[in-house]
């Protein structure tokens, strides 16, 4: 088994379960591809023994490995996307941070996690992108994220202005601090935290998701991920800021943004007995009765 390992240099990724990550591995005769950072990183703290390589880029991936593991928290798990990109490499997230929706595999449970993958106990499940079409490039080589995107206002208190339009057929304008486009993946995120509903993966759905909005008659919208959306802005500032999962710019707002689901997936690890319905029970204690 070809096993890579991506994380970040944080403590968090440094405690007795990650060691016994790597033995376990090793137990595996695997071979290891660390990230290259956080390889140098952890040789400060405890020997990396069996074999190991590094990586820097998703070409020393594509081809190379089997399985992707994430350690950390969501904002690392959406990280992994800019290298395993279209290779159709699965990832498993092992949550080292806090609340872990994409990362649910608990550092406790890493050793039962590795035998589940030895052994072929899991299921693929496709997550759907959402691919910026234009301005072209605007966040490099990786134009497509796996949460949302998300317009806000920037450099003023004022809102902002944002004509949405699915297919070229005007939707509404959005007057409000800004505007969320999220996969089913990142309903569970920053929309759900602005009102929007929770949509299960694989529903083939977009979730518009208007933040603030100065009319409260105007409320989040579902539609089909085979729609094309074009966004136009206006305001008082000639800016704003345009983020896709955790990577953000700055544009004007002459430029439109164009949006629609990616020709390709993100293939995510479904051990056994994990399925969306706890996680949401778990994670967002959905449906708990407090009188109780």
């Amino acid at each position: 088994m070809k096993v890579a390992i991506y994380a970040r240099s944080t403590n968090d990724n440094l405690s007795e379960h990650i060691h016994a990550l790597f033995q376990k591995l090793n137990e595996y005769k695997a071979e290891i591809f660390v990230f290259e950072p956080y390889y140098k990183f952890v040789k400060q703290k405890f020997e990396l023994v069996g074999n190991i390589k590094t990586f820097n880029s998703h070409t020393d991936l594509k081809g190379n490995v089997d399985v992707v593991l994430s350690l950390g928290g969501d904002g690392t798990f959406l990280e992994t996307l800019a290298y395993v990109r279209n290779s159709e490499i699965p990832v498993l997230g092992i949550n080292t941070g806090r609340l872990g929706f994409l990362a649910n595999v608990a550092k406790t449970e890493i050793n039962a996690a590795i035998d589940a993958l030895v052994a072929g106990k899991y299921t693929i499940e496709k997550r759907a992108l959402l691919s910026v079409t234009k301005p072209e490039k605007l966040f490099g080589e990786v134009n497509y994220g796996l949460n949302e995107l998300t317009i806000l206002k920037k450099d003023t208190s004022s809102m902002i202005t944002i004509h949405a339009y699915i297919n070229g057929d005007y939707l509404n304008s959005y007057f409000a601090d800004g505007l969320i486009i999220a996969t089913p993946t990142g309903s569970t995120a920053y929309s759900l935290s602005c009102g929007g509903p929770l949509v299960m993966p694989g529903s083939q759905n977009f979730v518009i998701t208007p933040i603030a909005p100065h009319n409260l008659n105007v409320r989040p919208l579902v539609i089909s991920d085979n729609n094309v959306i074009t966004l136009k802005v206006e305001g008082r500032s000639p800016n704003y800021l345009v983020s896709l999962d955790y990577k953000s710019e700055v544009i004007d707002s002459t430029n439109e943004i164009v949006l629609q689901k990616a020709d390709f997936s993100m293939n995510l690890i479904k051990l056994e007995n994990q399925h969306f319905f706890n996680t949401i029970r778990n994670k967002l204690l959905w449906g708990l009765d407090k009188r109780n």
